[in-house]
């Protein structure tokens, strides 16, 4: 009779199944590093078709911020694409829709109607809080209005026979858009409409995170951009501090464009609505103190009031006496961007901060539940190196650390936000919470640490216990 093995050496249950697959992620990663291929290799490509000097005047490398805007297009199509032809995302539950409805014009027109006039006031307010907040009209925020001015007229035309083609087939087409514009047209021509407070709060929650966040993602996407089409690699690889920084910038590039497509593309016959934005002032507060404007002045160098990096060289500086000690330390920094671009991956078409839109469960999310915020903070720790200063006083490497550790607190608060939103809202969530208490393999060692610290009582977290796990 075999002997039983020990609980060490046992086979894991698997985690619940993810909402997104990889393949999602995936897909839209290729489209990228093809048109990132492509803007690099245009100079050639334009010579041998004979374009020079008839459409693309001097020769040179796509790096311009419009190309990076295209970059959108090559990640999300596939991503959409996987999604459709693979996952069949479209006959999920979750979409709300329902392909065999088929409603009559005539039936879904009147609420259709009052859910574009939501949705087209909705986009007015969002104009208008452009307009008044002045941080836009300045540095990289310039291109995002530039972008958002111009696509607002097509959006107009697009969503006529958007929402009247999808109001056919929801099983509940009265959503927040519907709630809003029963809001704004009140008791006017088309006639009173009930409105749900309740819904409008979870519409606006959902286009607040999507105007804030999206304008800010469109404004970082050019300079990366650019950075990577036009660099050199053959001519760093003798310089480990700039080789390891491009590929960082590449890395971070993956991460900016495949999260600005989550943040834009948020349709529900992909299944990539947001079905919720956090309900709690805590979550909200946490995440935009690490957000222009908000982090302007709060976190960063030199004179903001969590400033970690005054007298700090960094890295290259320190270890600058050893190509091999460079090499390895850059090695590190790699890994941390990996683990944090390959998060963002992850989510294929659905990344964006504050929302519910599914669960995730493979990747990166198998062994911790934040691996995007842990490869971060330990990549300051790491690139950094707060503790080692140039000022000469051992009291500037004691405030660097204590305003990083705090800058670190601000994510785990995050986290807890983002924790107590989920679980609320998903019994998967629930499920996937408790399977990373006990077998994640970064999770389940702290977790276990955490119940040894606390006698086994487990932290509360706000809005899990009105729903209990199933």
């Amino acid at each position: 009779m075999p002997l039983p093995l020990s609980p060490s050496l046992q086979t894991r249950p698997a985690p619940p199944a993810s909402d997104v697959s990889a393949g999602v992620g995936l897909a839209g990663l290729a489209g990228l590093l093809v048109w990132i291929l492509f803007c690099r290799s245009y100079p050639e490509i334009a010579e041998s078709l004979g374009l020079v000097g008839l459409l693309s005047g001097e020769r040179g490398v796509l790096s311009g911020p419009y190309a990076a805007l295209a970059a959108l297009i090559f990640s999300a199509v596939p991503m959409a694409l996987w999604s459709v032809l693979v996952d069949k995302v479209h006959l999920r539950p979750s979409t709300g829709l329902d392909w065999s409805l088929r409603r009559p014009l005539a039936e879904v027109l009147p609420v259709s109607v009052i859910k574009l006039v939501g949705l087209w006031a909705t986009w007015a307010v969002l104009a208008a809080f452009y307009a008044l907040a002045r941080w836009y009209w300045s540095g990289p925020y310039l291109f995002a209005m530039e972008v958002l001015s111009g696509a607002i007229l097509p959006l107009v035309m697009l969503s006529v026979p958007y929402v009247i083609w999808l109001d056919r087939f929801m099983v509940e087409p009265r959503d927040g858009a519907f709630h809003f514009g029963a809001f704004v047209v009140g008791g006017g021509m088309i006639g009173r409409e009930q409105w749900d407070s309740a819904g409008l709060a979870k519409h606006w929650r959902a286009w607040a995170i999507k105007g804030f966040f999206g304008a800010f993602m469109i404004s970082i996407l050019p300079p990366g951009f650019a950075q990577v089409v036009q660099a050199q690699p053959a001519q760093l690889i003798a310089n480990p501090v700039e080789f390891v920084m491009l590929l960082v910038t590449l890395l971070f590039l993956v991460d900016v464009q495949l999260g600005t497509v989550g943040y834009l593309f948020t349709l529900r016959p992909l299944d990539s609505h947001i079905r919720s934005g956090n309900p709690f002032l805590a979550g909200w507060l946490a995440a935009l103190l690490c957000y222009p404007p908000f982090v302007w002045g709060i976190i960063g160098p030199d004179q903001q009031i969590l400033s970690y990096e005054f007298g700090t060289p960094g890295w290259a500086h320190w270890l600058g006496g050893s190509d091999a000690l460079l090499w390895a330390w850059g090695g590190v920094l790699l890994f941390l961007t990996g683990i944090y671009a390959w998060a963002t991956v992850a989510f294929g078409i659905r990344f964006s901060n504050l929302t519910y839109r599914g669960v995730l469960t493979n990747g990166p999310y198998r062994f911790t539940r934040h691996p995007a915020y842990l490869a971060k903070n330990l990549f300051w720790w790491a690139s950094v190196m707060p503790f080692l200063v140039t000022s000469g006083t051992w009291l500037d490497a004691v405030r660097n650390c204590v305003f990083l550790l705090v800058v670190n607190g601000i994510y785990a608060w995050r986290a807890r936000t983002e924790e107590a939103h989920l679980l609320a809202e998903d019994p998967k969530y629930r499920e996937y919470h408790a399977w990373m208490e006990e077998h994640g393999l970064i999770t389940a060692p702290l977790a276990r640490l955490r119940k040894r610290i606390t006698g086994g009582v487990a932290p509360r977290l706000h809005g899990a216990e009105a729903h209990p796990a199933e």
